[in-house]
């Protein structure tokens, strides 16, 4: 038996070769061309556009109403009501108004302040310090998780370094 023939087709074949070729070589590979039928409707998979439509129509929404909530809880901005005293009518004559300096104490400006607040504005100030006592807490517990995760990602370092020798 030569081995040339069985690699390239070259030198004497074997009788034995040649019968098993002959019974497997309709079994042989033969290239076709692809034929698609003409009667099929070509159909368009709009599946995928409904879906980004869809997410997109979700997410104007969810924006919306995001935006919606967020100005219904915003505090209108405050400002303080300064009203003149009301002066008693008298048969006295008006006093020339008074120069009042640059500078006033701070003290006296807040005691204005002080004295023109309403029951409603110290409710809200309560309420804003319960706010900021809760953010205060959120914001420990996140930097103590954080901190957990900084130190379980981190390479294996070696802690308490001590010289040796």
């Amino acid at each position: 038996m030569n081995d040339d023939y069985l690699w390239d087709k070259t030198g004497q074949p074997d009788p034995q070769i040649q019968q098993l070729e002959e019974i497997l070589g309709t079994l042989r590979y033969q290239p076709k061309p692809l034929a698609l039928p003409d009667d099929l409707p070509k159909r368009r998979n709009y599946v995928p556009l409904v879906a980004i439509a869809a997410s997109l129509l979700l997410a104007i929404l969810a924006a919306s109403i995001w935006l919606r909530t967020r100005s219904r809880n915003e505090a209108p901005p405050r400002q303080a009501k300064v009203e003149a005293p009301a002066t008693p009518k008298s048969d006295v004559a008006p006093q020339p108004p008074i120069k009042k300096s640059a500078v006033n104490p701070p003290v006296i400006a807040s005691r204005r302040i002080h004295r023109t607040r309403s029951a409603a504005s110290v409710v809200n100030n309560e309420e804003a310090l319960m706010a900021k006592q809760q953010l205060m807490l959120a914001l420990r517990v996140t930097t103590q998780k954080l901190h957990l995760v900084h130190t379980k990602t981190q390479p294996n370092q070696i802690k308490n370094q001590h010289r040796v020798g």
